[in-house]
């Protein structure tokens, strides 16, 4: 047997929407049957998102988020620096 779970990402992502878009009584939410897939709506193309979730901590010093909102969170902390901005454009837009 594998360690984790026996599939690779994008597979497993379409498991996880199609989970997600189950509509059941004992179910407090749902993703709306006619939503995009949840990579597609964040704009994070696959292979960026296996990036994310392999190396996160290796990647990213200090805040993380699209380059905006980087910006915005930097004027509201008087930070003069933007850390992992250049990692933020490349994986997150």
């Amino acid at each position: 047997m594998p360690k984790g779970i026996p599939f690779e990402l994008k597979p497993y992502l379409e498991l996880v929407e199609l989970t997600g878009k189950c509509i059941r009584a004992d179910k407090r939410g749902y993703i709306e049957p006619h939503q995009a897939p949840i990579l597609k709506r964040l704009n994070i193309q696959t292979e960026n998102w296996l990036k994310l979730t392999t190396q996160f901590e290796h990647v990213f010093h200090g805040a993380v988020g699209k380059a905006h909102s980087l910006d915005m969170y930097c004027e509201r902390a008087q930070h003069k620096r933007r850390s992992s901005i250049k990692i933020s454009k490349m994986l997150l837009t």
